[in-house]
This record gives structure tokens, C-alpha cells and sequence, in this order.
């Protein structure tokens, strides 16, 4: 039985019922932010080749006598004037010299190295096949440009490096071939525009034909970081028909051992299920998502944070997705996540325990079958704040769609007292989303003729005093819903009974 209010301002649910897409995106933003702030486990969009032996050349160690010659005195216009000669030997130093400068930790000179206007040349040696060491330098030396702000990265593609980085992503050579995915990654992971850009060259098939047994661990990295940029961005989002190449893929991959594969993975399935329930269908259809919720129990942060991120997703979507993944196993994971040791993930499991709860009620009824309603009062009564935000919303979601009985048990599993104490809170929009819990409830106790009970309830918690409190609060309609409850709930002949009764 429902017990929905219409009322323009409750704003609820976050399936789009009382609240729109708008706001339901900006909480998903919020959770992932505060997440990156927390730790960085949120995928990098670009990744530059770092030289193995700066730290020590910085510090003056001992190096071949060669490099470090090539470092010191090969100065711009030289790299000019090696690039663009005809001297084999000049061309390579100077290509190497240039890989070394944009290989730096501190301070890469990228824009120095675009002012020159070799890059037309380094595109022009990823096709020197008989110069296998020209081509590596030339595609490190790109690689690393492209890793820098969407102008480098547009100044490596209108050189032309598009056609040739993929024609080398079947080069015979692994080390060139995996420099190449590691650069169409970068150019991928700039946005959308270049995301399409690099798919619509056809760099899916070369790329997907790596993901194999025999691909090295540490190419395969790569090669999954590369496809995650693929998936990456939503505005637009990837092609369809990209996506359903890169499925069975990234199926493959989430079984992999490695734990950075198999995070690059779930990350790339978190991306393509961030959008419409049409998207997120894709990815239910491939028969992931129990090996998804398997990944959300894992101890390693890197991956349980993006595995919850994608099932995450997915309850946004239908109320047949949602149970998708309540088939998989989620509420088995749930409450363990809820008690994590890290905030934000108990944030980011109570965000997804809210969307369950926003479903019809017999989907509520499998949360509080699954024993979810403690470790929610827990994290309400002692979590930090930010996860007390999303519990609030997961009740509230609770209040709204369930049954009487359902709101009885809800009751009944202690939610009232954390609920009314943070009343005391700061954000009006919480105070708002709890007095319009309190509301369900009393309609809840209506029907079952408990008004007066739950109204003892309430007092005796202290929430009296708390909505009493509320009438001088500095937001206007939190001073008007407060006034409302106490108009209806607490006169009269139940405010004459509450003064009679002494408690212990």
C-alpha cells in the first residue's frame, strides 16, 4: 500500500519519481567526488610515460654516459634540426632527446615541443617499419604529448597520429604495439569528441584482437585502461555498436587475477552503465553482474569501489534491472558495506540502498528480508554525516513506497531515534527529507489508529522539543512543514495527554 504525498517540493526518490534526472545526476556527482577527495581510486583519464632513471639523473647518480650527454647538451634547436634532417642516426638522438624532455616528472616542456612543429615528422616515423627504435622513441614522445591538456592532445590527432598509431597496434614488436594502445588511450580519454574520433578510425578490432591468454600482464594493463577510456564520458555517450564489441571483452577481463585489470574493467563497466536504462541493459544482458557483486566483497579498494559504482548504477535504472541485480546478490553484500571502514563506501552503499528502497514495495520487503534495517539505523545513528545524508534518503524512499506493516517494522527497528536527532543538523535540505519522513509516518499511524502512540513515541525521544525548536530555524519552510506537524499532531486533546504522562 502506498503512502505517497503529492507535494511539488518532496523531492525523494532518485528514479526520477518526484525528483528529476537534473538533481538525480548531481547526486551521483556528488558521490564521486567526494570519493576522489577521499582516495584516488577513481580511473586517470590520461597516463604519461614516465623515464625510468629521471629520479636518479636528477639527483646526479651514475648513468650511461650517453644519455645523460644527450640530456644535457641537445638543446631544442638541435632537436629541430635532427628531426627534420636526413641523418638517420641525428634523427633518432634527436627523437630520443625529445621522448626524454616530455618523459619528465616536473615540468614537461609539451608546448616548447609543439612550438617546434615536429610533430607532422614524429607521426611520420610510426611508419619508418625498418627503424624499429625511431618508431618506439617517435610513439613515446606523441604518448606523452597527448597526455597533456586537450590542446597537446588536439595538436597530436591533426598531426595525423590517428591512422598510424592503430596501423601499429599490430606492429610485430610489443613494445611499439603497446605504446601505441598506451596513445590512443590518452586521446580517447580527453572527451568524447576524440573517444569517437579513435573509434570511428576502426581501432576496436586491432585493439580488442590484443585481449588474449598470451598478452603479457603488463601490456594487458594497459590494453584495459585504453578500452575503460573508451567506455569513458557521457555527453554523448559511446556508440552502441562500439559498446557491444567491447563487452565480451571486458567480460573477460573482469575474471582476470590481476587487480588493476580487473579494476580498469569494473571502471569501464561503471562508465557505460552512468547513463539511461537502455545503456544499462546492455550491460545486464551480458550476464555480468553477479561476477560484479562477487567483485563488491573484495578487500582490495581499487576494485571494490568501482564494482559498487556499477551496481550502483544499475539500480538507478528500472524496477527489472534493480531486481537484476537483487538476483546477483547484492543485499547478501549490502550490510557488510554499509559497516565498511571507509566513509565514502558506506556513503556510496547507502546511495544504492536508497534506489533499491525508491522500488515497489515487495522489493522493500527483500531489503528488510535481507536484515538491511540495523546496520541503516547504525549508520544513521553513528555514521559521518555524509553517509547519514544517504540513509536519510534510503528511509524516506522506505516511508514512500512501503506498506504499512512495512513502515510498522520500520519503526520498530529503532530509525525514529537517530532520525529525530538529526534534526539538529545544519542542511535544511535533510531537516526537510526527515519532517517529510515524520509525516509518512503519522499517515502510517493513521491508518492503524496510532496516532496517539506515535505521538508518546515521538516525545519521549526527545522530538518534540526538536520540531518545537524548528519553528524559529532559519529556513523559512522548514519553520512551515515543523509548524504543520505540530499543528496536526501535537494539540488538543493529544497535547493535553502528553502533559498528563510522566516518563521514566
Amino acid at each position: 500500500m502506498s503512502l505517497l504525498i503529492k507535494h511539488n517540493d518532496r523531492l525523494r526518490k532518485f528514479k526520477n519519481k518526484g525528483k528529476d534526472p537534473t538533481a538525480l545526476r548531481r547526486q551521483r556527482v556528488e558521490v564521486i567526488t567526494e570519493l576522489r577527495k577521499a582516495k584516488k581510486d577513481e580511473q586517470i583519464l590520461k597516463r604519461r610515460n614516465i623515464e625510468q632513471n629521471e629520479i636518479e639523473m636528477e639527483r646526479n647518480l651514475p648513468t650511461r654516459e650517453g644519455e645523460r650527454h644527450e640530456i644535457v647538451l641537445l638543446s631544442l634547436e638541435e632537436i629541430l634540426q635532427g628531426v627534420n634532417g636526413s641523418d638517420s642516426e641525428l634523427q633518432l638522438q634527436a627523437t630520443q632527446a625529445t621522448r626524454r624532455l616530455l618523459s619528465r616528472r616536473k615540468d614537461p616542456p609539451v608546448s616548447d615541443i609543439i612550438k617546434l612543429g615536429i610533430i607532422p615528422r614524429l607521426v611520420e616515423f610510426l611508419t619508418y617499419a625498418d627503424n624499429t627504435p625511431l618508431q618506439f622513441e617517435a610513439a613515446w614522445a606523441l604518448t606523452n604529448i597527448a597526455a597533456g591538456t586537450s590542446e597537446h592532445t588536439r595538436a597530436v590527432v591533426e598531426g595525423g597520429a590517428l591512422p598510424a598509431f592503430i596501423s601499429l597496434l599490430s606492429s610485430p614488436h610489443m613494445h611499439i604495439s603497446e605504446q601505441s594502445v598506451w596513445a590512443l588511450g590518452n586521446i580517447a580519454g580527453d572527451g568524447p569528441l576524440y573517444r569517437d574520433a579513435v573509434i570511428n578510425c576502426n581501432a576496436l578490432p586491432p585493439l580488442l584482437a590484443l585481449v588474449s591468454p598470451a598478452t603479457p600482464v603488463w601490456f594487458l594493463r594497459n590494453i584495459t585502461w585504453t578500452l575503460s577510456n573508451f567506455c569513458r564520458h557521457r555527453n554523448p555517450p559511446p556508440p552502441l555498436d562500439a559498446v557491444q564489441k567491447m563487452l565480451p571483452a571486458l567480460l573477460c577481463l573482469l575474471e582476470h587475477e590481476d587487480s588493476e585489470i580487473v579494476s580498469d574493467s569494473c571502471w569501464a563497466t561503471s562508465f557505460l552503465t552512468d547513463g539511461p536504462s537502455e545503456r544499462i541493459q546492455m550491460v545486464v544482458d551480458t550476464g555480468i553482474l553477479p561476477r560484479l557483486v562477487e567483485l563488491m566483497a573484495s578487500p582490495e579498494l581499487i576494485i571494490l569501489t568501482p564494482a559498487l559504482r556499477t551496481i550502483g548504477n544499475v539500480v538507478t535504472g528500472t524496477n527489472e534491472q534493480t531486481q537484476a541485480a537483487i538476483d546477483a546478490g547484492v543485499l547478501a553484500v549490502l550490510p557488510h558495506l554499509l559497516q565498511h571502514a571507509k566513509p565514502t563506501i558506506q556513503k556510496e552503499a547507502a546511495w544504492m540502498l536508497s534506489n533499491i528502497a525508491a522500488g515497489p514495495c515487495w522489493q522493500i520487503q527483500q531489503l528488510m528480508a535481507y536484515g538491511l534495517l540495523p546496520p541503516l539505523v547504525e549508520l544513521l545513528d553513528k555514521g559521518n554525516f555524509s553517509a547519514q545524508k544517504e540513509a536519510v534518503w534510503a528511509v524516506a524512499n522506505f516511508t514512500t513506497g512501503g506498506t504499512v506493516e512495512q513502515i510498522v517494522e520500520l519503526v520498530q527497528s529503532g530509525v525514529l531515534k537517530p532520525l529525530l536527532n538529526l534534526l539538529l543538523a545544519k542542511d535544511s535540505k535533510t531537516i526537510l527529507i526527515i519532517l517529510d519522513i515524520i509525516s509518512n509516518l503519522f499517515l502510517a499511524a493513521e491508518k492503524l489508529g496510532q496516532t496517539e502512540r506515535l505521538c508518546l513515541l515521538v516525545e519521549k525521544l526527545d522530538g518534540l522539543e526538536k520540531l518545537e525548536a524548528l519553528q524559529i530555524h532559519d529556513n523559512k519552510t522548514v519553520c512551515q512543514v515543523a509548524l504543520n506537524i505540530l499543528e496536526k499532531y501535537f494539540s488538543g486533546e493529544v497535547c493535553e495527554l502528553l502533559l498528563s504522562l510522566t516518563w521514566k
